[in-house]
């Protein structure tokens, strides 16, 4: 099932979430790195979880230069609202159980809305249909205690239906040294990376997320169609 999609305008570029900010100085310097959007997580189990006054800096560092998008697992409407008007967070990913009524709502407060699916877990990639209404799927694999950033790879290749619903964010044990293959492998709009470009949970490596866009870029060059652009 194909559904029209905010994002379905061409891009010239494979887009770059680096996800799992922590500090202002990090968002500074993933920015100037050609990151194209920055996720911050709002999920206590995860030691990437922040507080609402360290997303709300973290926005006001990046200045509206690239979108920040709150990562938020099984929250309600008016919760993922209120962190949204507070931090002035330009879109949300929904990580867990969410239903299609709560991604149309958050669609029609004007926000970029990821929704999370999983080829080991529920809701799957067969579900993609029914999510239709988001700006974008994100796809990983699905195992671990947490719903992200366990640096699990899996059989990106998977994921590629997944574009025939939505534009394709590729996900899930990404790194410097794999990102090109698993591009090549699901042929996505964008990838979202948190440890792969870490040296500990949290604390992002800048030599890796240098690496890391070389990387795409490099990746890109292979692509025979054009990008749908998720990050406005």
């Amino acid at each position: 099932m194909s559904c029209k999609q905010a994002g379905d305008s061409a891009g010239s570029r494979l887009q770059v979430k680096i996800c799992g900010i922590t500090t202002q100085e990090q968002a500074k310097r993933c920015v100037e790195l050609g990151a194209h959007a920055l996720g911050c997580v709002f999920h206590p189990p995860s030691p990437r979880n922040l507080e609402t006054d360290q997303a709300r800096e973290i926005c006001h560092v990046v200045g509206g230069k690239v979108p920040v998008i709150g990562v938020f697992v099984d929250r309600g409407y008016d919760y993922i609202m209120q962190k949204v008007e507070k931090c002035s967070l330009a879109g949300v990913q929904l990580h867990g159980s969410e239903s299609p009524a709560v991604v149309r709502a958050l669609r029609q407060e004007g926000l970029i809305v990821i929704k999370a699916l999983f080829a080991k877990k529920k809701p799957g990639i067969d579900d993609a249909s029914l999510y239709c209404d988001a700006s974008a799927l994100l796809v990983e694999c699905g195992r671990g205690a947490l719903p992200g950033g366990n640096a699990m790879a899996w059989n990106w290749a998977d994921a590629k239906p997944v574009a025939g619903a939505a534009p394709l964010i590729l996900a899930g044990g990404l790194a410097p040294d794999n990102v090109e293959g698993a591009v090549q492998s699901a042929m996505p709009d964008a990838v979202d990376v948190s440890s792969g470009v870490e040296f500990s949970p949290g604390k992002k490596d800048m030599a890796k997320v240098m690496s890391f866009m070389a990387a795409v870029e490099k990746a890109a060059k292979t692509y025979s169609k054009p990008f749908r652009r998720i990050f406005l």
